[in-house]
């Protein structure tokens, strides 16, 4: 498997847990637990969005 390919699946692997994380975070009763849910989602979130950009732009130097 290529590097890009492993990036790609880490990147949908981080999605799918924030993903987990929001819906047990809707389920929780306590709002701090919920809060803390909210915020680990909302981070992992922005990891695979950070990542997926870094495939990007390195799709970008491979095509220049």
């Amino acid at each position: 498997m290529s590097v890009a390919g492993e990036s790609g699946g880490r990147a949908q692997q981080m999605r799918a847990k924030a993903e987990e994380m929001k819906q047990a975070a809707e389920r929780a009763t306590d709002p701090q637990e919920r809060q803390r849910l909210t915020e680990k989602a909302r981070k992992l979130q922005e990891q695979s969005e950070q990542q997926k950009s870094h495939m990007r732009n390195e799709d970008m130097d491979t095509l220049m």
